[in-house]
Parts: structure tokens; sequence; C-alpha cells
């Protein structure tokens, strides 16, 4: 970041908190609409570090999201924005289809309930198919019945991350610089930083795991929270990587906002299996090792986690020991792909979920956002983020524009 002196002596118009792939696409969307002078600020020294850099990588349809909800009609357009600027910028993606599988009778109805919404979405090309189709479609695959969702696919975030910030020539980037306090006044923030003190119009602050600290700083709201959960991936041996030609999914659990175990296949070629859920002991805690007294005391003290405990404490020992137990996690795979050993899964890579809970330890399942006096918190960003980014980044500066007017926020 600019020196104190020299970030004293300019003014920004907006400045944007976070330089992952929102906050990349926010400042690109900013200079789009004319906007001249824009400061990404982040504590790393790279792009695209946490979230973005621990993607898994899918394309996302808007299959799994309430109809007329801010994640559906996000995720239907940020998908159209994304593959334009992937074929633009010549970034490798494939839209490869997933499948979503039914492998017991209780799980026919939410099938059934996931696909009217996809529908209702506006997803094309969808349609159930029987036993017989998902062998055609996935070979080592089995289940009762499926969705073939053709729309999914999927892409390197962070090389889709860098190419923005490529694209936006003229942003100003703060890196290792690490926001400590904002101070608003009646004519613009100071946003105090150990980089130095920078004075922008307005900010728009897309801080993923530190996203509710931000906010706090600048006076909204305590809640949302952010509790981190980690998730941890099996990746398949080079050899066997044919098992698996797409993306092969489980019906979700309706009551929590993650996906469930399931086959990723990489851009690079990897296959993924995989993520559980489990409470990351730091919100940058990527190994099972990684624990910040600080993060995790804040995290267990919070009402709002610990009613969510109370409530799930089945689910989350079941996730636990699967994360601990390498046969465990090999018997959730097999539901789906049988002839699946213990000898075809290696150690993957983890990422971590920066999930907002209520105090009354509700998973916030839609994006969320709120204003202060000249600043647009982005409270709750999880997947489909990446794939909404490009939409996302339009509806942020929507919001700005019309925080600017004194027009009243959308719903």
């Amino acid at each position: 970041m600019p020196t104190a002196d020299a970030d004293a002596a300019t003014r920004y118009d907006v400045a944007v908190i976070g330089a992952g792939i929102l906050g990349l696409a926010t400042a690109r969307e900013l200079a789009r609409r004319g906007e001249r002078r824009i400061l990404v600020i982040d504590k790393e020294r790279t792009q695209a570090t946490h979230q973005t850099g621990h993607n898994s990588g899918v394309i996302h349809s808007g299959l799994y999201y309430t109809p007329g909800s801010a994640k559906a009609r996000l995720c239907v357009a940020g998908r159209h924005l994304l593959l334009e600027f992937c074929n633009e910028q010549d970034i490798a993606h494939d839209i490869c289809g997933k499948l979503v599988v039914a492998v017991e009778e209780s799980e026919l109805a939410e099938l059934q309930t996931l696909y009217e919404r996809g529908i209702a979405n506006g997803l094309r090309g969808l349609r159930l198919v029987d036993a017989q189709e998902i062998r055609e479609i996935e070979p080592a695959v089995r289940g009762l019945r499926a969705i073939w969702v053709p729309e999914a696919g999927i892409v390197n975030y962070r090389d889709v991350a860098l190419a923005i910030a490529r694209d936006t020539p003229g942003v100003t980037f703060g890196l290792g610089a690490r926001v400590t306090g904002l101070r608003v006044t009646s004519g613009e923030v100071e946003i105090q930083t150990t980089g130095g003190t920078a004075r922008a119009e307005n900010v728009i602050a897309c801080a993923g795991l530190h996203s509710d600290r931000i906010a706090r700083m600048t006076g909204a709201a305590p809640e949302p929270r952010i509790i981190p959960f980690r998730g941890d991936y099996w990746v398949l041996k080079p050899e066997r990587r044919g098992l698996i030609r797409g993306l092969v999914y489980p019906v979700p659990d309706s009551r929590f906002p993650f996906l469930g175990i399931h086959f990723t296949r990489r851009i690079e070629g990897p296959v993924w299996c995989g993520p559980n859920a489990v409470l990351a002991f730091a919100r940058e805690g990527y190994r099972r090792r990684d624990v910040d007294l600080g993060d995790l005391a804040e995290a267990v003290g919070y009402g709002g986690f610990r009613a969510l405990a109370a409530k799930y404490w089945r689910t989350g020992l079941a996730e636990l020991a699967r994360d601990l137990s390498k046969r465990l996690f090999l018997d959730a795979l097999r539901r789906y792909v049988p002839e699946l050993t213990a000898n075809d899964l290696l150690p993957g890579p983890s990422g971590v979920r920066a999930q907002a809970i209520d105090r009354e330890g509700r998973l916030v399942d839609d994006f969320a956002f709120d204003t202060a006096e000249r600043v647009l918190n982005v409270r709750n960003a999880p997947s489909p983020a990446a794939t909404s980014s490009l939409a996302l980044a339009k509806e942020f500066v929507d919001r700005l524009e019309r925080m600017r007017s004194g027009m009243p926020a959308p719903a």
C-alpha cells in the first residue's frame, strides 16, 4: 500500500476492501462506470488468496436456490457474464454438466423439488434421468434417479480473478495492508490500515472471512456473524480420474446451505472428492492444526453458534467423524461410486467457507448486504458467489449509486 503521506494526498472515489474475486470484480465494475480513483485494499500481498484461491472451481447453474432469491437471480445472470468473460479472456473452462443423484427412495421427493426449482430459475436443458441414463452419463455412478444439469461446468477462479484484475487498468492496489479501523465523517471515510491511512468518498467491503469485523468497524449491526467452516477434500489417484467425467453431487440436505460430499473434476485434470463441513479453529485455518485462539473463542462464544450446535450436534459429530476417518469418508463416496477403494484416494486440499449465522443460530442462506453511512458491507457471500461475481459486482455498484443518490436500498 502507498505510504500514509502518499495516501493522505489522494482521496479516492471508492475504496474496495478485499482483493478476492468479488472485490476485484467490483473494482472492474466501478471502473467501467467511470469511477477514476479506485483503491483495492487487502491484508495479503497477493490477490485471490483465500476463498477465491481455495475454490472448488464449479460454475454453478442456479439449480439449488429459492426462486426469486438474490442467489437464484445473480447466479443465473452471473453465469452468463462469467462465460462471456472467460471467452473474451481465453480462460480455460468446460461446461461438462452435473448429475445430482438420489440413491435412496427417501431422496426422490427432494430431487423432484430441486428439479422444479431449477425450471423456475430458468435453467435450460434440465431433465430427470433414470438409473440407466445415469450410467450412460457417468458409467461408474449408481443411483435411482438424477437431475442432469447440462449448464454446470468448471473453471479455475483464481485465473478468473487475476484476469479481472488485469482487465481493470488504473486501479491502485494496497496489498499487504490490514484494515484496522474505519472512521466515517460527513464527507469521506478514513480507512486506517497497517500500511497507512487512505481516504475515500465511499467504501465497498468485500471482506469475506472478516466481513462481520469490517462491518462492525462501520457501526453496522453486529449480526450476522461469520463462522468459518473448513472443508477437506480427497483426490482420486491419477490413474483413477477416468471414473468421473464431470460433476456428481448428492441430493443436499435442505436444512443446510452446504451441498454435501461430491465429485468435482478440476479444469486442470484432477478429481476432488468432498468436502465435509467442520468448524475451523481459525478463520484462515486450512489445516486441522491451524488454531487461532481469538478466532476460536469468538466463534464458540457466539450465542448464535451455540444455538446452531445445540440443534444439530448429531450432524456436527458425524461431519467431524468423517473428517477424521478416511473409511467413513470413503463410505460416503461409495454411495455413488461403489467401486472406489481406499487406495484410490490421496489427501487433497482444504478450503474455509465464510458462513454467516444470526443470533438465533440460523445459517444465513442468501446473499446479504447492509449499508452504513458511505459504506456498503457485503455480509454473506458464500457459494455461488464466485459464479455470480460479475453480476454481484453490478449489484454492489447499483446499491452504491442508490446510496449516493439518497434512494432507499432494494429489499
